[in-house]
Formats: structure tokens, C-alpha cells, sequence
């Protein structure tokens, strides 16, 4: 790594550990709620102790004025959940967009196992050629999805992660395997830091238990959208959060910190 992407890591996480809340769904989901007064969620999780903050490159005027001082990735691919294909990605920007908007890092996704995976290697290649010349890390949003893929195999998340790393990104995100012993083989397939993401939300229990199975493994944090922005609270739900990835707070002590009831 270079000095610059190692002092834009620290900007997007805390000692090697990261709470980041992506809220780039607007593409693909349409102003649900959370985002519609996306301010006042920026505002929200980053109070409750998010490191950063993840959209496309068009909402970075929204998001700056209100982030608390922390860190923004801008993420530079994209489809929406009534095209035609759903794992069809598409770029939607370059490095040099996401620097003009302010961003301390970029993310990128891929569905390895996908009939687009050939495309998606491609451009993510690409995209970490050009990150590398500007010093900017790259988070690669790599899944296992395909036809023959079952996403929550630890080997095809292992293998997912593993290409990740291939390929040249700094930080890898990828779907959990429900448990900490399985999600350890996922850890341990590549020397990136690993975080999970949240898919849909479950109870506060849920999403905190799952948070400690990862960190238990070895993982290095979270990357959770809905989980996080569509919250009741989601000044109180990101505390939890990073009670348990920066405080390894077990899950009875991060719900009893963020006033959250200990539901059984």
C-alpha cells in the first residue's frame, strides 16, 4: 500500500476496524424509507459512531454538510431492482469523479458466480489500476450470486473474497454464512480485512448477534445498509454496532449501551 491509501483507510475506519453504512440504494431501490431525508440519516448513524458513509457520486452534496467529520466513499457501480437483471452492474462513475466528489475511498461491486462475473473482473481490474495511481483504497462489494451459487456457501464467499484480493482492492465486503466457525474459512481465505454486509433487516438481536459471529471470526467490521438507515433509530442501532466491532462489546452489552431492548 501506498502512504495515501493507508491514510485514507484510517479516514474510513478506526484501527483497522470499520463501521461503514452504505446508503447507495436509492439507484437501486428508489427513495425508500431512510433515504428520502437522507441528511437527518447521515446525521443520525454518524453521531451513533459510523466511520463512514457510502452513496453514488450525485448525493455527496448531501452528504457532507452532515457526516460529522467522517469518512465518504463513493461507489461507482450500479442497477435497480426493476431492470431487467438485478446483478447486472453497471459503472456509474470514475476515480476521478469520486475525488472531485469529496471521497475518501471507492467502492465497487461484483456477483461472483454471475453471468456478468467476466465483465465485473474486468472492470474492477481496471478500477483499482486507476485507484492505485491516485492513492485511493478500493472496497470491493464481492458476493457469491449465480444460477449455481448459493450465497451464504462458505466457499463461494471464500472464493469471492479471495478474487477480491486478485484483483488488487483494499477492503472486501461480503454476505455472512451464519455462523462464526464457517465465517472463519471466509476470514481466512484472503489477508484483506473482511467486513459483512447486512442484507435485509432483522431484529436489533439479530443484527448485533450477526455483528459478533463476524468479529468473532476474525472479521475486520461491517458494511450494512437497511439494517442501519431504515432503522427506527439509527443514531442508537450504528452504537450497537460499534460497541461490538470497536468496543467488542458482547451482544447483551452493545443492545443494553444503545438503550435497545434485550429482546430474547
Amino acid at each position: 500500500m501506498t502512504p495515501g491509501i493507508d491514510a485514507r483507510l484510517e479516514r474510513i475506519g478506526t484501527d483497522g476496524k470499520h463501521v461503514i453504512v452504505p446508503m447507495d440504494h436509492g439507484i437501486t431501490l428508489g427513495a425508500v424509507d431512510g433515504l428520502r431525508d437522507i441528511e437527518s440519516t447521515i446525521d443520525a448513524i454518524t453521531r451513533g459512531g459510523a466511520d463512514a458513509v457510502l452513496t453514488q457520486k450525485g448525493i455527496a452534496p448531501r452528504v457532507h454538510p452532515n457526516k460529522n467529520g467522517k469518512g465518504y466513499i463513493t461507489h461507482l457501480n450500479a442497477s435497480t431492482s426493476i431492470g431487467p437483471d438485478s446483478n447486472d452492474k453497471r459503472p456509474t462513475g470514475t476515480v476521478k469523479e469520486a475525488i472531485r466528489a469529496g471521497a475518501d475511498a471507492v467502492s465497487f461491486h461484483i456477483n461472483v458466480g454471475s453471468n456478468h462475473e467476466p465483465d465485473q473482473i474486468t472492470q474492477l481490474a481496471e478500477l483499482t489500476a486507476e485507484a492505485s495511481e491516485y492513492g485511493i483504497p478500493v472496497l470491493a462489494m464481492a458476493y457469491a450470486r449465480g444460477p449455481d451459487v448459493e450465497g451464504d456457501d462458505p466457499e463461494a464467499l471464500g472464493h469471492a473474497v479471495r478474487l477480491a484480493e486478485e484483483l488488487g482492492v483494499d477492503i472486501v465486503k461480503t454476505g455472512y454464512s451464519g455462523d462464526s466457525e464457517s465465517f472463519e474459512y471466509v476470514v481466512e481465505s484472503t489477508r484483506l480485512p473482511v467486513v459483512i454486509a447486512g442484507g435485509a433487516r432483522g431484529t436489533d438481536r439479530e443484527t448485533i448477534e450477526m455483528v459478533r459471529g463476524a468479529m468473532d471470526a476474525g472479521g475486520a467490521g461491517i458494511s450494512m445498509g437497511r439494517s442501519i438507515f431504515q432503522h427506527e433509530d439509527p443514531e442508537a442501532i450504528t452504537r450497537a454496532v460499534a460497541g461490538v466491532v470497536h468496543d467488542d462489546l458482547s451482544t447483551d452489552e452493545a443492545l443494553e449501551v444503545a438503550g435497545l431492548a434485550l429482546e430474547v
